[in-house]
């Protein structure tokens, strides 16, 4: 089970930029090829900006050409959720962030193996942590 995380309106405009917070809070999004993270393949686990729950790790990213962050499976399904939108007339599915409820983006059918899932994420609605390497010199 997944420890929640609520704050009101005015504690989440304190913590996030006015951009991230129309994206995580009023489940806005970015304009396509704008992001961050779109064109980025660092090795690291990607984090919801509003929470830090850890999402994605890099090796799940790939290029989809959508314009958006784009990966084919979450760390774990306990994670995120999932509702219907229904908004502008079409029917997606979209994604949010199980402990802080934040929008992340929408999920789609046309991903690459083993999922075929495309997740299809704003990168305002994330955080990157660098996968560091320890090295320990012996004596």
């Amino acid at each position: 089970m997944v420890e929640k995380v609520e704050k009101d309106e005015a504690e989440w405009r304190k913590i996030l930029s006015p951009e991230s917070y129309r994206i995580l809070r009023k489940k806005g999004t970015e304009k396509p090829f704008t992001g961050k993270y779109y064109d980025h393949y660092e090795k690291g686990v990607y984090r919801c900006k509003g929470c830090g729950n850890a999402l994605f790790g890099s090796e799940t990213k790939f290029k989809s050409g959508s314009g958006w962050p784009s990966f084919h499976m979450p760390i774990s399904e306990d994670k995120i959720k999932t509702e219907d939108d229904h908004a502008f007339g079409m029917v997606r599915i979209e994604l949010l962030c199980a402990r802080c409820g934040g929008h992340l983006g929408h999920v789609f059918k046309d991903g690459p193996p083993p999922t075929g899932l495309r997740y299809c994420i704003n990168s305002l609605s994330l955080d990157f942590e660098k996968e560091t390497t320890e090295t320990t010199e012996e004596s």
